[in-house]
């Protein structure tokens, strides 16, 4: 028994002060010195910024919280773009600093702009009842896919973040569907867009010299096509911008104008007398196939107007993401108050326009040619030509956004190709290329009113159609629950819409293919 004492009563080996016990560790060593999921977009290590502990609290020396065996999808997904040197080499994903801010710049400059002027002139077909309705009911269904895309932004199941909207349709239906459903419209929105912005900064800067310079001005006015080149250079010289994030500024300069001309555009023309003998009598063909194709034409014209999905998983592609602040938090943020100021400002645009010009609207120049051609004796030259100074600015700063994945489509071939990146001559000589070759589509195409149509059936898969698709794929909801039966339907009658748009935008301009003066603008 004195043995077994002595035995027990042997002191234990005193620990040093300094050092505390060792916690269990709830993650592979591979794990638990991996970056920490911080806001800061370089993802500092955990141990590099440590943080303050109450007394009370656990050790700081414990496993993090969101440390788990496998990792979170959200954390494998920052990892993998983090350590993708493609990723770090291209304009889109070059720079993931972006904020919510940031993302309600970039939509509210996207999502509103020239097109809005247009759909006055699909008032003039459709009426007011239905065309107060049709806008409502796009403007919801847009919001509501746009709401699915930043929700599908990140996959929880397979880590894996989509930064490009390509990217997610290959993801879904493969890569060679993605290519036949998804490459053209999407590329065809960006060139398409930046063409139209190309014909209205350059026909609107002739209107702005002709104001300025006044009736009795002596100097010989340029050509439309040298507009068109003075605005293909300066859309080129702002292109030289780096990345997405680095055009936040423009985006904002771009928005700021964009409400701006289009708040005075409707107060100007309402709070004035509206024009005699006005009628807002749909107009419509004598034929019955003619009116139809001119309703989905206008049909077509509206959805025009809410293009731009196209750019909402590039736009948040440039924020930081973590578990604890995911990305879409932000980007939904940011979102909601771009699309609350669109709202308050095509609503009135587009009813306002109708009720001062009513069937007077020219189909091609829309509400713009309408206020120069009525409003020109009766309005202040400085708010004729404020307003021509605002289209102009903002049509530069709406070109560099939708310019941007054409940029990163260029690049990525030569990163893919040369596996570095591209050198500073080679980004501007392609921006260059891409410019004037827009400058180039935008002299042979005569008008925006005629093709308006056609590009809006084309993107409206990309807009109202495919991002259902996408959510039931991923997200599996339960079969005939709300969710499926919704998504399916607006799917289907997306799909539906779209090819009927096309065929009335193909008829549109076929039927006034001798109206139009291809290779000369106006």
């Amino acid at each position: 028994m004195g043995e077994v004492v002595d035995a027990n009563s042997t002191p234990v080996t005193p620990r040093p002060a300094s050092v505390a016990p060792t916690p269990p560790i709830s993650a592979p060593p591979s794990q638990f010195h991996s970056p920490s999921l911080s806001r800061s977009p370089l993802l500092t290590p955990d141990h590099i910024a440590p943080s303050k502990t109450p007394k009370n609290s656990t050790p700081r020396i414990r496993t993090p919280r969101f440390i788990t065996p496998l990792g979170s999808p959200i954390r494998r997904a920052l990892q993998l773009t983090r350590l993708d040197p493609e990723d770090a080499w291209l304009p889109i994903t070059e720079s993931r600093n972006g904020n919510a801010w940031y993302a309600a710049f970039h939509c509210l400059c996207s999502g509103i702009g020239f097109q809005a002027l247009v759909l006055p002139v699909a008032f003039t077909v459709l009426g007011w009842a239905w065309g107060i309705i049709t806008l409502t009911v796009a403007f919801a269904w847009q919001l509501y896919t746009l709401y699915l895309l930043v929700q599908l932004h990140e996959n929880t199941e397979t880590g894996v973040r989509y930064s490009r909207y390509l990217q997610i349709m290959s993801a879904n239906f493969g890569e060679k569907k993605a290519k036949w459903l998804g490459l053209f419209p999407v590329l065809y929105l960006s060139i398409g867009t930046c063409v139209a912005l190309n014909i209205i900064g350059g026909s609107t800067s002739k209107l702005f010299f002709q104001t300025v310079c006044g009736q009795s001005c002596t100097v010989k006015t340029p050509t439309p096509v040298e507009w068109y080149l003075v605005f293909a250079c300066a859309a080129v010289l702002l292109s030289q911008l780096p990345n997405l994030n680095s055009i936040a500024g423009v985006s904002l300069i771009g928005s700021i104008t964009a409400v701006m001309y289009c708040t005075i555009m409707w107060m100007v023309s309402v709070n004035k007398n509206r024009l005699p003998g006005i009628s807002y009598k749909p107009v419509r063909g004598p034929k019955e196939v003619e009116r139809l194709f001119e309703v989905l034409n206008a049909l077509g014209i509206v959805a025009f107007a809410f293009r731009g999905h196209n750019l909402i998983l590039e736009i948040q592609a440039t924020m930081p993401s973590s578990e604890k602040h995911p990305s879409r938090v932000p980007m939904w943020r940011g979102a909601k108050a771009a699309y609350t100021v669109i709202a308050a400002c095509i609503f009135p645009l587009a009813i306002g326009g109708f009720w001062a010009y009513g069937q007077r609207i020219p189909k091609n120049g829309g509400l713009q040619s309408a206020f120069y051609a009525y409003r020109r004796r009766d309005t202040s030259q400085f708010i004729m030509g404020l307003v021509s100074l605002l289209i102009i600015v903002n049509a530069l700063s709406s070109f560099q956004i939708y310019a941007m994945p054409m940029f990163d489509e260029l690049e990525s071939i030569f990163t893919k190709r040369m596996k570095r990146p591209c050198q500073w001559w080679l980004r501007v000589v392609l921006r260059a290329f891409f410019g004037y070759g827009v400058f180039f589509l935008a002299v042979a195409i005569p008008s925006i009113g005629s093709v308006g149509g056609l590009v809006g059936g084309i993107a409206l898969p990309v807009t109202l159609a495919y991002p259902c698709f996408m959510w039931l794929k991923m997200r599996k909801p339960r079969k005939y629950s709300r969710m499926w039966c919704l998504n399916w339907g607006l799917g289907i009658i997306g799909l539906i819409l779209s090819v009927s748009l096309m065929a009335a935008g193909v008829y549109v301009i076929k039927e006034n293919d001798n109206k139009f003066q291809w290779f000369k603008p106006k």
